[in-house]
């Protein structure tokens, strides 16, 4: 076993009138004041950086997937396995504040970067896999039976294609600040994506669009430390993965595993205006919203991001 350091300290339906009430008990669990703030607030910090827990003992090994090798960390034990999808700004070195947590709660702990990502290969750009099935070769490779899966914005893509093909591997799906990869065809979605995020947006610094502009003005060490990271996550070509089918309406609400949706107040590419949206196709869900988190809650706000899930894991451990 070694120390693997992952980076610098630093349901139903959800209906008009229950939003409300979801939004309150998100902000109960965040531990946040409610709006307005008191005037003794004025004192306080403008913001109190969560600790980097000390990463928990860890296997780190390499799974062939047919044509690359994926990097990969392990907790190991006999608790249920729970998997870490990395987003498209990140890689399987980016849980840092989920590692050790979730180890110390009882569950086998394992993350991986996806081709072209960190320590992993990219293999050939022209035969790039899909990436639902590599991450069924790590299943395989590390002999788990069913298994949760944590995954964030571009992770929650493959994520959902895993869910299509293989239901019955899975405890539960989390799916964190991500705009799904709904298929195009879904006119009223894309419409929504494009008045959300125009041309100019991309051209934006990768830590303004993902980070709450509470933990920019606030935590500048959790920034630096954020953004070096995101620029060791890619190693390589981008891997434009295959998916298996388009991913319609349809397709999302025939998914029954159990589903946690989350988003940030500020995610400004899964704001809550489109978290609903999602949870009205995806009947079974249950939707938190984290205050003060842009489209990275596990970072910006990991005690409340892995009280959350625990919780939801839990209730889902059969």
């Amino acid at each position: 076993m070694t120390n693997l350091t992952f980076g610098a300290s630093t349901t139903g339906s959800v209906q008009r009138r229950d939003w409300l009430k979801l939004m309150a008990v998100a902000g109960s669990a965040a531990g946040a004041a409610a709006l307005p703030l008191p005037a003794s607030a004025a004192a306080g910090p403008v913001w109190v950086p969560a600790e980097m827990p000390n990463p928990a003992p860890t296997l780190e090994g390499t799974v062939d997937v047919g044509g690359a090798k994926l990097w990969y960390w392990d907790t190991g034990g006999n608790g249920q396995p729970v998997i870490f999808m990395h987003a498209g700004s990140q890689s399987g070195a980016g849980w840092g504040y989920q590692q050790p947590v979730f180890a110390a709660a009882g569950y086998r702990a394992i993350g991986y970067s996806r081709r072209g990502y960190f320590r992993s290969e990219s293999g050939n750009p022209q035969e790039p896999g899909a990436a639902f099935e590599d991450l069924n070769q790590l299943i395989e490779h590390l002999k788990l039976d069913k298994v949760h899966l944590v995954a964030i914005a571009h992770g929650a893509f493959f994520a959902l294609d895993f869910a299509l093909v293989y239901p019955h591997k899975l405890r539960s799906l989390t799916i964190a600040s991500s705009y799904l990869g709904i298929a195009d065809s879904e006119k009223d979605y894309l419409e929504a994506n494009r008045r959300l995020r125009p041309k100019e947006f991309n051209a934006l610094p990768v830590e303004v669009k993902e980070l709450h502009p509470s933990y920019r003005a606030g935590n500048p060490e959790g920034v630096a430390a954020w953004v070096k990271l995101s620029k060791e996550a890619s190693v390589g070509p981008r891997i434009s993965a295959k998916r298996p089918h388009e991913l319609t309406w349809e397709r999302l609400e025939s998914i029954k595993t159990p589903t946690l949706l989350m988003t940030g107040d500020g995610d400004l590419y899964t704001p809550p205006a489109l978290l609903r949206m999602q949870a009205s196709h995806m009947p079974h869900a249950e939707a938190v919203i984290v205050p003060e988190a842009g489209h990275c809650a596990n970072w910006e706000q990991p005690a409340v991001f892995n009280r959350t899930v625990l919780a939801f894991l839990r209730r889902h451990a059969t």
